[in-house]
């Protein structure tokens, strides 16, 4: 099975492909990122795949087209060069910047050789709902039909494809000059009849509304401006445009350490990272897509009172109800058991969903003009439960399954909470709120600074009582609760480099053993000593974390620490947002240092 890196992203801003080096999709899942797979090869045998490449052996070179996520892959050949050029069709011109909305889906695949001759093959295996169903396979005057449970899909050609049961399989020679394009069709079975869309116009069409958001999505000229570039490119992708939701990545169950369990379903958006996703989307000139987000994340969490539970992660759609199955007939990647569909974190007590909207309400104040009613309301509710609440132990940003702790950054968020709901008083309509607000306030500081800190180790602490160190306590200077110079802070900073970072990756916490390094906290790293003003030393951690990027600039969640792979979910939205947000951090303090 191939290595994560060695995988590519396609996306049509609903759902998501992924395209290993030889030109297998390996993972398709439609209409939405969350749906059940139409290919997963990646996390089983029997899930399914899509493969074109010579028959002849060959070597690989790829790139994403400029500006787009319309990936270029050119097979060198003995005898020539094909080039395979795969994209998830989007529809072009909604919404004013190039991306709009396409039904059916479709998955197009183009090929051409450049020079010489190649003999091609081709070869389809679909196997809907995570691989359970076997479809019928059928050549029709409409293409290949493929029916089976809930799906119907219909491959198109201008090449002759034949069905051997469940296989589909082209062979046929180009000789330079020669193309051939095929198109997979999908929808619903409760969906009206495909319409057949012409497959070089589509990747024509895809390749234009790519570039046109792009030319409109460039307002961060900073430094490291083309890998802030891709990975704006990245979160679009991952974006589900009907909503304006940011799921967490492509991919479900793609191991945290090879041959482990902890195989967890990210296609899901993440409230908890709000307003690191929206503070992204700010730097990365994408406003209509971060005030979007945030008015998703509004109408979805709706009315909040004292007894409700506030949700940490919604459907992409904004669905609460997101229980865990085991998808127990497929073996998991490289023999990751358990695949998981769903995530049961849905149902966890996590303080920290209040500091995270509030913060990003604080991101957008400028457009937030004239709330409307239920969104202040809900504003005023979540500093509410904040003020009442902050005092309980919860789950911790990294759900554990363990039990609850008096977590330090679940507290930290809580101040951010308070802190950012007195600010915004008036236009939240609560200037009467404000002393109570602000006294809570400075009671949670005083807990943090008090019982998060402890003098043995000489660094703040993942939870109150504890000695252990958790990555997220860098959050302190980056939100404002601490100068990035405080001594405190720089003593923190000093000893998380000692103990949890090796070579610039850092790990999440204390005893992590041989858990990978969580990609994100290396940038949180980059923020901090940043803040702190060891400038040069950020730019030397952010650009050794970036280089660790796959050869199209693509982040997986973690790195393995015993051989440096990629490894977690992928891509990974998180980690694309760590490099967005240090990379501006970096700009903010060279040019205060210099101006």
């Amino acid at each position: 099975m191939a290595a994560i890196s060695d995988y590519a992203l396609l996306g049509d801003c609903q759902g998501a492909a992924l395209v290993s080096s030889d030109g297998s999709v390996d993972w398709w899942c439609a209409p939405r990122f969350d749906a059940p797979s139409v290919f997963a090869r990646l996390l089983g045998t029997t899930g399914g795949y899509w493969s074109i490449r010579p028959l002849a052996p060959y070597t690989t070179t790829r790139h994403y087209l400029d500006g787009t996520m319309v990936l270029r892959t050119e097979f060198h050949t003995q005898d020539g060069v094909l080039r395979l050029t795969d994209a998830l069709s989007l529809g072009v011109g909604e919404r004013g910047h190039g991306i709009g909305f396409t039904s059916p889906h479709v998955l197009i695949r183009q090929v051409e050789v450049v020079s010489g001759v190649v003999d091609v093959a081709v070869e389809v295996v679909a196997r809907p709902e995570y691989g359970l169903i076997s479809p019928t396979v059928a050549e029709t005057p409409l293409g290949v039909e493929m029916s089976g449970g809930a799906d119907r899909l219909v491959l198109t050609s201008d090449r002759h494809l034949a069905c051997d049961g469940g296989l589909v399989t082209g062979r046929f020679t180009l000789a330079e000059g020669d193309s051939a394009v095929f198109a997979l069709h999908h929808r619903r079975a409760a969906d009206p009849q495909t319409v057949l869309l012409d497959g070089r116009a589509a990747v024509r069409d895809t390749i234009a509304g790519w570039e046109s958001w792009d030319r409109i999505h460039q307002g961060y000229q900073g430094p490291y401006r083309e890998e802030v570039r891709r990975s704006a490119l990245v979160l679009q992708a991952l974006t589900y445009q009907p909503t304006g939701a940011v799921v967490a990545a492509a991919t479900t169950s793609l191991p945290e350490k090879v041959g482990g369990t902890a195989n967890w379903d990210y296609r899901f958006a993440w409230l908890r990272d709000g307003s690191f996703t929206l503070k992204a989307l700010w730097v990365a000139a994408c406003p209509d897509e971060a005030r979007r987000f945030f008015d998703w994340m509004a109408a979805s969490v709706g009315s909040v009172t004292a007894e409700d539970h506030v949700p940490i992660m919604l459907g992409a759609a904004g669905e609460r109800d997101l229980t865990e199955h085991t998808l127990s007939h497929l073996e998991g990647y490289r023999g990751s058991r358990p695949v998981r569909s769903g995530n049961d974190a849905w149902q966890q007590k996590q303080l920290d969903v209040f500091g995270e909207v509030l913060e990003s309400a604080w991101v957008l104040r400028d457009q937030l003009v004239d709330l409307p009613p239920d969104t202040a309301y809900l504003l005023r509710s979540l500093a509410d439960r904040a003020a009442d609440s902050w005092r309980e132990p919860d789950a911790g940003i990294w759900e554990g399954r363990e039990g609850q702790r008096h977590y330090l950054t679940s507290k930290l968020a809580c101040w951010v909470a308070l802190d950012r709901a007195a600010k915004l008083a008036p236009a939240l309509n609560a200037e009467e709120q404000v002393p109570r607000w602000s006294k809570a306030r400075e009671e949670v500081r005083a807990a943090i600074l008090d019982e998060g800190w402890n003098a043995s180790s000489g660094a703040f602490t993942g939870a109150f009582g504890s000695d252990h160190l958790d990555a997220a306590v860098l959050g302190m200077p980056i939100l404002g609760f601490l100068p990035g110079d405080d001594d405190r802070v720089v003593s923190t900073i000093r000893v998380i480099e000692r103990d949890l970072t090796r070579d610039g990756l850092m790990q999440r916490w204390t005893g992590a053993g041989d858990e990978g390094a969580f990609i994100t906290c290396s940038y949180w790293l980059v923020e901090a000593l940043a803040l702190a003003g060891r400038i040069d030393e950020a730019r030397h951690i952010f650009e050794g974390v970036t280089a660790r990027a796959n050869d199209l600039g693509l982040l997986a969640e973690e790195i393995d620490c015993r051989d440096g792979s990629q490894i977690g979910n992928f891509p990974q939205a998180l980690s694309h947002i760590g490099l967005i947000n240090a990379a501006w951090v970096i700009d903010q303090v060279t040019a205060a240092a210099s101006g």
